[in-house]
């Protein structure tokens, strides 16, 4: 079993959460199971009902609950206001989601009258990242619970008493063993996971934690998993782009959440005939991120998540690829507070040969550090941007619109926008990604299909003797 932790404050290193203990998983599984027979056969608008009172509470504790985002992982308090929006946003959608998907259908043309059923999968499993606590999670969680499924949440460690107050606010809504929590690290992420009574698992992290749920879930052929699992995302700044609009937003994706998103902007992909042009407007963009207090409204950069990210970051900054157009900074103190705060770093790769290989242009960093990459060609630009072993969101900005479409037939990535920042990914759409960044499932609109099984049902009526 993990050791207990206690928490510092990334923002101010002073500040200690109480202890946290690891929790015991096999009763959390046992409840979980007891109780799903029971809530699966309450009737979908009694589920919705029960859910509308979570959201009640959450909507009352909003603010609460965004500043202890921002105080136990970093997070601007402005970011985190935005993630609360989301989370109780999210209750309507799925809502919207359960009267789409669940209700049973009569598909035409069918040689005997038929149905096609969906039904509740069993106990659940939800494992959620730090960088967004509760929304990330969230979104699976009321799937699966609108879906009929008992649901066991297992958060972040680095923000277990921010999601610990979440999950103490859902399930006093919620019937008992319906809603459970489990803290804990790997040990208690993998004993959920492997699990025969858990039938689903929500997962978002890190590709090696990932690959190793794929493995241990893989003999349990009909358990269902969705993994989230990270990126190397790009903005493609072609040479007709409106520079000023692609250098703020890509400054913007770059530095949110202090780098520290799967689809953060890591890299940027721009045509030489603009390059010069580019950079001049995106250096005095990204130096407006200046490291703040997270818990300020006014701090549009806050610190890293921990000590690990604050010394990867360092690491990062040192390495000696391509030029660096700012090197990046960690300084000893921000607003008097001793923390884990850091400046942006850009650094250029004045040819496509030049990034290949180079960690700074491949390699998913989760930091505010961003590769700038001059291309020559659009089919080295292509190239490229396909190369890495992620393909999570992409960013073209474009007046073309025909170009555009003609790029997002090319580019691998499971969301391409059009002139907005690849961070811009909202609820109202799917998100998932592609190769290494998942399996296409994690969530945004439609996930409840992922929290049924289907059942097709068909009868011939001469064969019934009774009503």
């Amino acid at each position: 079993m993990t050791p207990s932790w206690r928490n510092q404050s990334p923002g101010d290193l002073s500040f200690e959460f109480p202890e946290v203990r690891p929790t015991e998983v096999e009763p959390a599984i046992a409840a979980a199971a007891a109780a799903f027979e029971a809530w699966s056969a309450t009737p979908l608008s009694d589920r919705i009902e029960s859910l509308r009172a979570a959201q009640m509470k959450i909507e009352v504790a909003r603010d609460e609950l965004a500043r202890g985002i921002a105080r136990e992982t970093g997070k601007c308090v402005r970011e985190c206001a935005g993630e609360l929006g989301a989370v109780i946003a999210k209750f309507e959608l799925t809502f919207s989601d359960a009267a789409r998907y669940l209700p049973d259908e009569c598909p035409p043309g069918a040689p005997h009258p038929a149905v096609v059923r969906r039904r509740a999968r069993g106990a659940a499993a939800v494992i959620g990242p730090f960088n967004f606590p509760v929304h990330l999670a969230h979104g699976q969680i009321l799937a699966y619970l609108a879906a009929g499924n008992s649901v066991i949440f297992k958060p972040a460690p680095a923000a277990a008493n921010v999601c610990a107050r979440y999950a103490e606010l859902m399930s006093a809504a919620l019937p008992e063993g319906v809603f459970g929590l489990v803290q804990g690290a790997a040990a208690e992420g993998a004993q959920l996971c492997s699990d025969r009574r858990i039938r689903a698992v929500g997962f978002t992290g890190s590709v090696a934690a990932g690959r190793a749920i794929a493995k241990a879930t893989a003999d349990d052929l009909s358990k269902d998993v969705a993994l989230e699992l990270g990126g190397k995302c790009a903005a493609i700044v072609c040479d007709d782009a409106d520079l000023q609009r692609a250098a703020d937003m890509c400054a913007e994706a770059a530095c949110l959440t202090a780098g520290q998103r799967c689809n953060a902007t890591s890299r940027i992909i721009v045509e030489r005939a603009v390059l010069s042009p580019f950079i001049d407007k995106l250096l005095p963009a990204i130096h407006q991120f200046t490291p703040g207090d997270p818990l300020w409204e006014t701090t549009r950069l806050g610190p890293l998540v921990s000590d690990a990210a604050y010394e990867r970051y360092r690491r990062l900054i040192d390495l000696n690829e391509g030029h660096w157009l700012k090197r990046g900074h960690a300084p000893a103190s921000v607003d008097g507070k001793v923390g884990y705060y850091v400046e942006p770093a850009v650094v250029l790769f004045d040819s496509a040969a030049k990034a290949s290989g180079a960690a700074l242009a491949c390699d998913e960093l989760f930091a505010p550090i961003v590769a700038v990459i001059a291309v020559d060609s659009e089919q080295e630009l292509f190239g490229l941007h396909n190369g890495t072993p992620f393909g999570l969101t992409a960013a073209v900005f474009t007046r073309n619109r025909a170009r555009f479409d003609r790029f997002c037939s090319r580019l691998d990535a499971g969301n391409v926008y059009a002139n907005l920042p690849t961070t811009f990914s909202p609820s109202q759409l799917p998100f998932g990604g592609w190769k290494d960044s998942g399996n296409g499932r994690p969530g945004g609109r439609g996930f409840i299909r992922f929290a049924t099984e289907e059942q097709a049902i068909q009868w011939s009526a001469e064969g019934f003797t009774g009503a």
